[in-house]
């Protein structure tokens, strides 16, 4: 309970936040709200990157830092997501980036805490943190969408390519953590 209100879990917190206000925003018609919606967006996106350093740099790593972090993120993307594809911004073939990255998160999630009740642990690998990078630059573009089209002619076009490529990146690291895990997910455990 130290570090519960330390700055790196308040960081984490107000992410969380930010993912219902950044649906919100979208409530808000014309290019204000999709403004909103980018800029409520990088603020949580750079949250992302500073409580985990900060936590590091201050000694002030939690239980509930690194339970929350995670989560923080998958919330982040994954209703962005939803927004986005709400909203038509991704539509027809580029759902399926949306749907690679959706099953990934989920998968990922589900092995990382079926490998946690055996003790084993999974580190995040530079690779996995690039393909987070990628995301949250993707999405940020395409949360812009039509707004950030009348200040560079085709930068939707550009979150489309760079969303397909992060769903690229997001298979290979699940293989990657699945491979780490595949050991474990074969062994036959009997209970007493």
């Amino acid at each position: 309970m130290k570090f519960v209100w330390s700055l790196p879990n308040i960081l984490t917190y107000l992410r969380i936040v930010a993912v219902p206000a950044v649906v919100a925003a979208f409530y808000i018609e014309g290019d204000t709200g999709r403004w909103l919606a980018f800029g409520l967006f990088a603020a949580a996106s750079i949250t992302d990157y500073f409580d985990g350093y900060l936590a590091r740099l201050w000694k002030q790593q939690s239980t509930l830092g690194r339970m929350l972090d995670p989560i923080a993120d998958k919330l982040l993307v994954s209703v962005c997501l939803l927004v986005l594809t709400t909203h038509g911004t991704i539509g027809g073939f580029s759902l399926w980036a949306a749907v690679i990255i959706l099953m990934r998160e989920i998968f990922v999630s589900g092995l990382r805490e079926f490998l946690a009740d055996l003790k084993v642990s999974v580190p995040v690998t530079r690779l996995a943190k690039w393909k987070t990078t990628l995301q949250l630059i993707a999405i940020g573009i395409l949360l812009l969408g039509p707004t950030g089209d009348k200040l560079v002619d085709g930068i939707t076009e550009l979150g489309l390519a760079m969303l397909w490529t992060a769903a690229i990146v997001t298979l290979y690291t699940g293989y990657d953590y699945f491979r780490s895990g595949v050991v474990y997910l074969m062994e036959e455990r009997h209970e007493p």
